[in-house]
């Protein structure tokens, strides 16, 4: 994540949808920091999948599944959750548009109630 330290002159409304990820990451730094984050061992069995047309990662057979492609659409979260993991980890720049992150919470309420989710 980055280091954001601004002073109130120098904050405004625009900075609120700057990226808060450093540019030079990539998705397997976020998943293993996540990974950490979350106490999973990094020797955790990884795969990466295709759910409609994303790469999601699966670790531990599902356990944690993490999305951070862009434009994420309701399809893909709806797969996602289908498969009931104990987490759901995402970008919240990878939302397509406001309407998918509107019905984000009514999807896994209805498919996966009980999975945990993360945006960072």
């Amino acid at each position: 994540m980055q280091d954001v330290y601004y002073t109130p002159s120098e904050f405004n409304e625009h900075k609120l949808f700057d990226d808060n990820i450093k540019p030079d990451r990539t998705e397997e730094d976020l998943l293993f920091q996540t990974m950490i984050e979350l106490g999973i061992e990094l020797s955790a069995k990884i795969e990466k999948r295709s759910i409609a047309g994303k790469t999601v990662w699966s670790v531990s057979d599902g356990y944690l599944m993490a999305c951070f492609d862009e434009e994420v659409n309701e399809t893909a979260i709806t797969e996602i959750a289908r498969q009931h993991p104990y987490y759901f980890v995402m970008r919240d720049s990878s939302l397509a548009n406001d309407q998918v992150a509107d019905n984000f919470e009514q999807i896994w309420e209805e498919y996966s109630k009980d999975t945990v989710r993360r945006i960072i």
